[in-house]
């Protein structure tokens, strides 16, 4: 169902203040800027019509941004399908790695050191735990994705991550996590470790001020690890509401006009509570302009034995190891727009007649229409 107010509406609003703006830069506009003219005559489109019924509609092409609200759909559903072939038959867990808000300014204007120092900070202190023969003694593995927003679209870098309950030995065996399902490695410990290896990644990549490390150690750094899945199909469930989110959906947005805009939150402090948060136009976009991520920053990375290269071979290998073949992945039903579909007659029989260019539609886009169905 289509969203009754969209992001882009308040960038078509305001877009010359936007390109004025100080705390926008080149990069940010270029991502802003495919957003407003996502699914408009800008980008162009073509004409569709139904070969049974002969119900015409004009379809704009969509700017493929991957912080476009509009566009994440597709891209999800394609993902997890990959994904599907490569679960393990395993308890999963999922841990979250926040940073401190002290770090917040620095994100905005050095975003690339100190997201890969939280990917690299996060992977070494799951490395470093299953390392241990006291909790593991295995090479692990782990999906970890970048989200860097808040509730109310504030900086929280933060790493979702998927790590299965277990890992390859040296024997080229599978042994399983020793906590029987309960947890993954202390928090705690991990905790303190992640600081450290945090503070020695971002050192390896700036020279931050001394003042700013010292606050650093002295914070209380948070890893946060929620209940195992129940199963591994879950993890897919989970995957699909959380590796392509933007910074916020079009559906949460209640209402726009000339100045104000108001959303609907969640205060986690509270218990989850639904609120509202009214912003000026502009503040909401420089606030979501903080989550547009710097050309080639990839924000789902794959560790260890689920690493890129690797899994060729783990995957069939831990399968055999638990005495289970590979199964089919089931086919999915894909709640993605379809553009063959058709509304009237049900069914997919839509045809494209016709490509627009850039600039739109032309007067004869529809007179022509009877002739070619």
């Amino acid at each position: 169902m289509k969203a009754p107010f969209e992001v882009a509406q308040v960038l078509r609003q305001h877009w010359i203040e936007v390109e004025q703006h100080p705390q926008i830069n080149r990069w940010q506009l270029r991502a802003l800027s495919a957003l407003k003219r996502c699914r408009t005559a800008d980008l162009g489109g073509h004409v569709d019509a139904c070969t049974e019924c002969g119900t015409v509609r004009i379809s704009y092409n969509s700017c493929r941004n991957r912080h476009c609200p509009k566009c994440q759909g597709k891209n999800r559903e394609d993902w997890i399908a990959k994904r599907e072939a490569e679960l393990l038959p395993v308890p999963y867990f999922h841990v979250v790695f926040t940073l401190p808000d002290t770090l917040n300014r620095l994100a905005m204007y050095q975003p690339r050191a100190v997201y890969d120092s939280l990917f690299e900070a996060a992977w070494k202190t799951v490395a470093c735990f299953a390392k241990d023969p006291k909790h593991l003694g295995a090479k692990p593995g782990m999906i970890a994705i970048l989200h860097t927003w808040g509730q109310t679209l504030s900086l929280h870098p933060h790493l979702h991550c998927i790590v299965p309950g277990g890992g390859l030995a040296k024997n080229q065996k599978w042994k399983t996590a020793k906590t029987q399902g309960k947890y993954l490695f202390p928090v705690k410990a991990m905790s303190k470790v992640f600081r450290a290896k945090y503070v020695r990644a971002l050192k390896s990549r700036l020279q931050p001020a001394k003042e700013l490390v010292d606050e650093l150690f002295q914070k209380d750094w948070v890893v946060y690890a929620k209940r195992p899945f129940g199963h591994p199909k879950a993890v897919l469930e989970y995957l699909g509401r959380y590796t392509h989110k933007v910074a916020i959906s079009n559906h949460r947005i209640l209402d726009i006009d000339e100045q104000k805009i108001t959303f609907r939150y969640k205060d986690y402090r509270q218990g989850a509570q639904k609120l509202e948060m009214t912003l000026d136009n502009l503040e909401f976009i420089r606030r979501f302009s903080l989550h547009i991520l710097p050309k080639g920053l990839v924000r789902i990375r794959h560790f260890g034995i689920l690493g890129s290269s690797a899994k060729q071979v783990t995957i069939s290998l831990i399968h055999r190891g638990i005495g289970l073949t590979i199964p089919e992945p089931e086919p999915r039903v894909l709640e993605t727009y379809n553009p063959r579909y058709c509304a009237c007659c049900q069914k997919e029989t839509m045809v494209s007649i016709q490509r627009l260019p850039k600039r739109g539609p032309p007067n004869t886009a529809f007179s022509s229409v009877p002739n070619q169905l």
